[in-house]
């Protein structure tokens, strides 16, 4: 029998087309592009209209024997995203009904006009059907149509060795229907792109959640997302969780033509819940043919069983710290605290410890002298715990550069980029640390790698314009600003950049305008009033600044205030001596912003100045 040729056509039913060259579904002037196996259900559903079409019959037509495990599952995913376009319900069929234990029927009647080739795809909105005989469109036609999409689907390619496949996984849908849930939703979710992150770096690159995250709630197009994001594939998946238990569905869809690959469901305790990861990891890797390594693969075979609680309060605090607010990371820490009470080998736990510690220091919310001890000696845990994760090395490698260790801090940063080159978070830290050291061409190339490997992360945007500050190129800097802002107008670390920049330049009226409005944003932290302060003296509103700084010295009875930042305020002042006098302070205090003096662009003015030279001699900083 000759092979059928690829037929075009118009199909109707109702209000609604289905365009078979453009495998679209027109509504109205609404068009729907359905996806590989959604279409091919619909059409072999309208080729049967008013029959019965089994489910096995359409598994033999549609789904290829090699997933048939997954079948139910992408049958249903099929047939719900079907109804969809359609407007439809299987409670009220229109067009689907549903015929329990059995299969599908198609209910409304179809028409059509078959068009020649070349005649076809013609312009949406304004389509002109040269052969205008209506005829009804045949089941033949129809079957003709499904039996060369059916013999001639596009095999998934192998990618060459030297060819880096990039996956984005979205955010979860949290199906439990409890708002007070939304935290394990978003923690499964960077547990994924964590665990598919290790799969093979050379092979494989896993956008990182920073950059995700924008996505939730899946209103926009996988085609959209996946152009945005530059990728090749898109995981999508789901979680309903009730008490001890999970049901977590996940769905492999390749970008190019939005092809289902993959379509699995779980339902495992909770603590078994790394079991699940790894079997999506696999899973993953088989369908892209990624090469796993043999103690990958003994990795992923042996995964370890967590204690539920103290699961749940890790993806709590990764939920908490991911709000990067003062608020967030005290919160954040809590969890993790109580990770690690009822888990003592948990390490990824101690690295979140860590973090909070560290992220809680530099935003000036908690004096060092009280938090890096803690963090340092969490970090140091993480890392004994499990000395080949970059995460630890990593978390450690910041902690000893807010102590001034920077032999170690380099070495600890080298190490987490040697186990995980793909660690963003680790060429963004790396990245502070070579501007600290006047490095500012190697700080730039980190800056921008962790924005290439977590494109749309607004704090890893924010220090890349914190790199060009530093580095004295301040329209470069303002420019990254204005991005990020962009992205997110009220992003506070952003403004603080952004206004940074404009008092080096002189531009006093838009300084002001963006660090009041960082300020603002941040509730007024001592941190951004400082920044403003130093934007008042610099335009020479001595009184101005003199008022934060009283206010600043009030709220320091209360809670720790950097005197890094009085510093920064009596500099601009051009007051040498109370610059001097804090400066001191900030040193006796170990203020983690000292590590940024021999660059930080408000002390430019006092650079000749012996006592500047020996604060940097004893900082271990070039002179």
């Amino acid at each position: 029998m000759q092979a059928p040729t690829r037929p075009t056509g118009i199909v109707r039913f109702g209000i609604f087309q289905l365009d078979l060259e453009a495998r679209e579904l027109h509504k109205a002037g609404v068009k729907v592009r359905l996806q590989d196996q959604p279409f091919r259900v619909l059409a072999l559903l309208v080729a049967h209209a008013g029959q019965v079409v089994t489910r096995e019959e359409l598994r033999q037509n549609i789904w290829p024997t090699d997933v048939y495990v997954a079948f139910d599952q992408g049958l249903n995913n099929a047939i719900k995203k079907v109804r969809d376009a359609l407007g439809d319900s299987a409670d009220a069929p229109r067009f689907i009904e549903t015929v329990a234990r059995h299969g599908y029927r198609f209910l409304a009647p179809v028409s059509g006009v078959p068009l020649r080739p070349s005649e076809a795809p013609l312009r949406f909105g304004l389509r002109t059907i040269r052969n205008t005989a209506f005829i009804t469109l045949t089941a033949t036609f129809l079957l003709a149509a499904l039996a060369y999409w059916t013999g001639h689907r596009p095999a998934i390619r192998a990618r060459p060795p030297s060819e880096k496949a990039i996956l984005a996984v979205l955010p979860f849908d949290n199906l439990s229907r409890d708002p007070d849930q939304e935290f394990f939703s978003d923690g499964l979710t960077e547990e994924m792109i964590a665990q598919l992150g290790k799969l093979n770096p050379d092979r494989l690159s896993v956008i990182a959640r920073g950059s995700v995250v924008k996505y939730k709630g899946g209103s926009i197009p996988p085609s959209q997302v996946g152009k945005e994001l530059h990728a090749d594939y898109l995981l999508e998946g789901s979680v309903r969780r009730a008490a001890d238990r999970v049901r977590i569905t996940v769905q492999l869809i390749q970008v190019r033509d939005q092809t289902d690959l993959w379509t699995e469901s779980y339902d495992h305790e909770l603590k078994d819940i790394l079991v699940v990861q790894d079997s999506v990891a696999r899973a993953v890797a088989n369908q892209i043919h990624i090469t796993l390594t043999a103690e990958q693969q003994t990795r992923l075979a042996r995964p370890r069983q967590l204690e539920p609680a103290a699961y749940e309060a890790y993806i709590k605090g990764r939920y908490y710290w991911n709000k990067r607010t003062a608020e967030g990371m005290q919160k954040a820490a809590n969890y993790f605290q109580q990770a690690v009470n009822r888990d003592p080998e948990y390490g990824a736990a101690y690295s979140g410890l860590a973090d909070c510690s560290s992220g809680l220091t530099w935003h000036g919310f908690n004096s060092p002298a009280e938090a890096l001890p803690k963090a340092n000696a969490a970090a140091l845990k993480a890392v004994q715990i499990n000395p080949e994760s970059a995460e630890a090395h990593a978390s450690l490698a910041l902690v000893l550069h807010h102590q001034l260790d920077w032999p170690s801090a380099e070495s600890e940063f080298r190490r987490a980029l040697l186990l995980d080159p793909h660690y963003a978070n680790a060429h963004h830290w790396y990245g502070d640390y070579l501007s600290a050291k006047g490095r500012h061409d190697e700080a730039l190339v980190e800056a921008r790698r962790a924005l290439e490997l977590d494109p749309l992360n607004l704090m890893i945007g924010t220090w890349v314009a914190l790199r060009f500050y530093l580095a004295h190129k301040y329209d470069r800097a303002i420019e990254q600003g204005r991005n990020t802002v962009e992205l997110d107008p009220n992003f506070a670390a952003a403004h603080l950049l952004l206004g940074q920049s404009y008092v080096q330049i002189g531009q006093h009226k838009e300084s002001l305008a963006e660090l009041q409005r960082g300020a603002s944003l941040s509730g007024n932290s001592p941190l951004y009033l400082a920044q403003v302060a130093v934007a008042h003296a610099a335009a020479g509103r001595r009184a101005e600044a003199l008022r934060i700084v009283a206010q600043l010295r009030k709220i320091s009875s209360e809670r720790y205030v950097s005197p890094y930042g009085l510093a920064q305020i009596y500099a601009a002042l051009n007051d040498r001596e109370q610059t001097f006098k804090w400066l001191q302070t900030a040193y006796d205090g170990r203020a983690v912003w000292m590590s940024y003096l021999a660059v930080d662009p408000v002390f430019d003015r006092f650079r000749s100045d012996q006592r500047f030279q020996d604060l940097l001699r004893r900082l271990g900083m070039p002179t």
